[in-house]
């Protein structure tokens, strides 16, 4: 199974119109793998063939808005199901992940972040992590955001210090109080959930 995503930029009418060109350039980059497309702005969908690294990405374009500005960040939701496939347009893509995803995301209210599938069961699991998982996010400053979104590039303490040309000692402040443990959990467990209900 895949995942569809659907996402805005929460305050992009806020920010000065250079700074929205240079975050949606950076979220544009980050998806340069993926087939999506922004309209209106500040929403987005993204198509991810493989469902369990949507939780991952979806984290990547939050620390992104995050380290912008303590202010923004990006709702999303993220819907598991089939596609119909090949996607040549993703204004034309359909398919169950794409229902569940926009029906999702016109149920976000206070959370930033819904994950759902068309599994009942896993899906208690998914919202568990979903909300977990929003809480960590949606507080983290921009300072905590910049280290987060190295950290989920995969790279170590040591070289994201050497990155961002700050102390060893500062990273590893800013990665726990942004609760890197438990966000690299999450991820964990959102994987796992993927494979014991079979939404590979």
């Amino acid at each position: 199974m895949a995942a569809a995503i659907t996402a805005d930029i929460v305050n992009f009418s806020l920010l000065p119109l250079g700074k929205g060109k240079k975050l949606v350039t950076q979220i544009s980059n980050l998806l340069q793998d993926y087939t999506f497309e922004f309209y209106r702005g500040d929403s987005l969908q993204i198509y991810c063939k493989d469902a369990s690294a949507a939780l991952d990405l979806v984290c990547k374009i939050r620390a992104t808005a995050r380290n912008m500005n303590g202010i923004y960040d990006v709702r999303a939701s993220i819907g598991i199901g089939k596609v119909n496939t090949p996607i040549k347009n993703i204004n034309t893509a359909s398919g169950e992940a794409f229902v569940l995803s926009g029906r999702a995301f016109d149920q976000l209210n206070a959370q930033n972040l819904q994950i759902i599938s068309g599994d009942e069961k896993a899906n208690i699991s998914l919202q568990l992590i979903s909300g977990f998982c929003d809480y960590l996010l949606k507080k983290m400053t921009s300072k905590q955001a910049e280290v987060v979104l190295k950290l989920l590039e995969g790279k170590t303490q040591t070289v994201v210090a050497e990155k961002l040309m700050k102390s060893q000692s500062t990273i590893n402040k800013h990665a726990k109080s942004a609760n890197w443990n438990e966000i690299e959990k999450l991820l964990a467990l959102y994987k796992k959930t993927i494979i014991q209900f079979k939404l590979t």
